[in-house]
């Protein structure tokens, strides 16, 4: 037998069909495995390979809309892709039930971070670079001409020692963009002047993900004779579990994030990068806490609140590229990036609603197993429409597991 090896040479340069035949063998795929490569649904494998490297097919998401959202009192249709059953349905009850979204944002400001090394006088450095930041700021202004037409551009300089550096922040408005692009060529564009005038040198030039001058907030409330008392009650239990605790407030900001990176990846968005930024907010100059934050107000009802940092584009990147994401986008009918991370926060809100209200009454896997039961069933061989009969059966039976959908598709009684 050859020996496999996955230092295969040139692998970038070949064709599509070169790379899938090369999977092929080395994975020992089926011929129906290899054919399932081939498919690159909407996308298309011309587009596919000019947005990533070594590309040798595509994959798809199912994409579902999250209705019953009001956001400042228009209503919205909410692109969700991703693959978990019960999002969805949960964030269009959650909104069903709230009075609607209000929401609000910062302006879209990223840091660029420039490190400095082998300063000799940290303190007197500070000084100069403050000195200097008209200069450094003008030099920066001239990356992005188009970025400054449109009211953008960098805006302030920052620095401070840490452990032995020299860290300076770049502040750039990016307007519409999520704005790595155009903060890193300003970082080095800079990085030599800073050099000339601390006498130090320049190691990293990055942007960075903790956008805490990019937040976007969404509040609601859920009245008490729609939700009822008692769900009230369970639900602010819930919160004060995650507020007094890491490992809950952990599962508790996952939730949240279900329905932002679902709209992130819908529209095409760097939801990685969504997802370091709001993990670290909630841990920023604190324990890490819950993004939100649920009371009662003077009437008793539900008022839930969110705030976390969202550094997202209504331009450039894979949001232009991808024919579906623009499609999403234009769904959502956003005017801009700040009003896409305003709708992105209410969604984060609805489905930390909806998965606290599960939890702290009837349980979270009630809902969502019935939901999973259709996975399960499919998990098992069942084909069209004996997918829902079966997965109706494996929820009536309070049963939902490969074992038992097999049993059902073989015809036989459920084991006494």
């Amino acid at each position: 037998m050859q020996r496999k090896d996955s230092r295969i040479s040139g692998f970038y340069e070949k064709a599509i069909e070169e790379r899938q035949e090369i999977v092929k063998e080395f994975a020992g795929l089926s011929e129906e495995e290899a054919a399932q490569l081939k498919n690159f649904g909407a996308l298309g494998k011309e587009r596919a390979q000019q947005m990533i490297e070594n590309v040798v097919a595509g994959f798809e998401l199912p994409m579902g809309i999250a209705t019953n959202f009001y956001i400042n009192g228009e209503p919205k249709l909410i692109p969700m892709v991703l693959e978990e059953p019960s999002v969805v349905a949960a964030a269009s009850n959650a909104a069903k039930l709230s009075e609607g979204f209000e929401t609000s944002s910062s302006e879209p400001i990223m840091i660029g971070q420039i490190q400095m090394v082998k300063v000799k006088n940290a303190g007197k450095a500070v000084k100069a670079i403050k000195k200097k930041e008209k200069e450094l700021i003008e030099k920066a202004m001239a990356v992005d001409s188009t970025l400054v037409k449109f009211g953008g551009g960098p805006r302030k300089i920052e620095a401070r020692a840490i452990k032995g550096m020299l860290i300076v922040h770049l502040l750039v408005d990016v307007r519409d963009a999520m704005g790595a692009n155009a903060v890193n060529t300003m970082c080095e564009r800079i990085s030599p002047v800073l050099e000339e005038i601390t006498g130090g040198k320049a190691r990293l030039r990055i942007l960075s993900n903790l956008a805490v001058h990019r937040t976007a907030k969404a509040k609601a409330v859920w009245k008490k004779e729609k939700i009822g008392g008692e769900a009230i009650e369970a639900i602010l239990d819930a919160y004060k579990f995650a507020a007094a605790d890491q490992f809950r407030a952990t599962t508790h900001n996952k939730g949240i994030m279900n329905g932002v990176d679902a709209v992130a990846i819908a529209t095409g968005n760097d939801f990685r990068a969504v997802e370091a930024g709001a993990h670290s907010f909630a841990a920023y100059k604190k324990k890490y806490s819950p993004l939100t934050k649920f009371y009662k107000n003077k009437s008793g009802d539900l008022v839930g609140e969110i705030e976390l940092p969202l550094a997202v584009g209504t331009v450039g990147g894979a949001t232009k590229t991808h024919p579906t994401a623009k499609i999403a986008v234009k769904i959502l009918g956003v005017k801009g990036a700040q009003e896409l991370a305003e709708i992105m926060a209410a969604v984060g809100l609805a489905n930390n609603f909806a998965a606290m209200r599960a939890l702290a009454t009837e349980g979270i896997q009630r809902g969502h197993m019935k939901l999973h039961a259709k996975n399960i069933a499919i998990q098992a061989g069942a084909e069209g429409t004996r997918v829902e009969e079966i997965a109706k059966q494996l929820a009536e039976e309070k049963n939902i597991n490969v074992g038992r959908a097999k049993e059902i598709i073989e015809g036989k009684k459920t084991k006494s």
